[in-house]
């Protein structure tokens, strides 16, 4: 049996139900972070925190399955709160992956001659301006994060100032670099100094892993006729 059937079934056990339909269910990656910027308590904390949102996910998806559609409004349904919950543990579990993959390499650099350097510098006018905006998106973040984002209806790559888990998300947009600035990455190590937290992690940025992601942005674009 894949591991995916199990979870599908335990879940499923879990709800009482006998089978999950549509649901779709993720297991958790265990990231090591190698960085010398955070504590091995933040490390921990933070790995299990990841953990329960995607529980949370998988639990979210499966009642889904089960929530009456006909029942369905738009003040207190079961539904509606499903899939308002749905999309918060989404970009809680994916927006805190992309965060470790960020920092999970610390021989990873920056060519000058790399896809994303050359990128950014289009973008932004050069590599230091994005610098100062995206530290100035990481201080700007209500609880959230600090994202860099391919716009597959423009074309170009942006800075977004995404608060708590899934507000100013904009719409067609594709995370390459993603910098979780919520109090609990950062207050333990860095206490209420969150631009010395926000550098220090600019400074392991996983640049072979950001390469990869705008390749595939790219790619993806292009199949929708969106990328220039």
């Amino acid at each position: 049996m894949n591991l995916e059937k199990r979870i599908r079934e335990a879940v499923a056990e879990t709800l009482g139900v006998k089978k999950l339909k549509e649901a779709y269910v993720t297991k958790a990656k265990k990231f090591k972070l190698p960085t010398e910027f955070l504590s091995d308590k933040v490390k921990t904390a933070r790995q299990k925190d990841f953990e329960s949102y995607v529980d949370a996910l998988n639990e979210t998806s499966a009642r889904l399955d089960t929530a009456s559609r006909e029942d369905a409004n738009n003040s207190a349904s079961e539904y509606r709160q499903l899939r308002v919950d749905e999309i918060y543990c989404l970009n809680a579990s994916f927006m805190r992956a992309f965060h470790f993959e960020n920092i999970s390499d610390l021989q990873s650099e920056l060519s000058m001659d790399s896809l994303a350097f050359m990128r950014l510098e289009r973008d932004f006018g050069s590599f230091d301006d994005w610098q100062k905006d995206f530290i100035a998106c990481g201080m700007s973040s209500r609880d959230g994060y600090a994202v860099t984002a391919y716009n597959t209806f423009l074309g170009r790559y942006m800075n977004v100032c995404v608060d708590g888990e899934s507000e100013n998300v904009p719409v067609g947009c594709l995370p390459i670099i993603c910098l979780d600035v919520s109090e609990g990455a950062y207050f333990k190590d860095y206490l209420d100094d969150r631009k010395t937290y926000i550098i220090a992690m600019m400074k392991e940025l996983n640049w072979e892993k950001i390469e990869e992601r705008i390749k595939k942005s790219e790619k993806v674009a292009k199949i929708y006729g969106a990328a220039k």
